[in-house]
């Protein structure tokens, strides 16, 4: 499974983009914005933005943890 490493929206919130300036902007849609709300997986191009905007790697957001399987 995907989990966020950071609050995303936090993050972007520092770097001086809040929500209303990321739609307005049109730099990631609504729906993305309440994928990461929820903690959900985005996709890879919201992703690459959410990179370029705060200067990091993938590897900086995001980290995978493998699934419990049930015993």
């Amino acid at each position: 499974m995907i989990t966020y490493k950071l609050n995303i929206l936090e993050e972007l919130k520092k770097a001086g983009y809040n929500t209303t300036k990321l739609r307005q902007e049109k730099l990631i849609s609504e729906g993305s914005i309440q994928y990461l709300r929820n903690s959900k997986p985005i996709g890879i191009k919201t992703l690459d933005t959410i990179c370029k905007l705060l200067n990091k790697q993938p590897g900086d957001l995001i980290e995978y943890t493998p699934d419990q399987k049930p015993e």
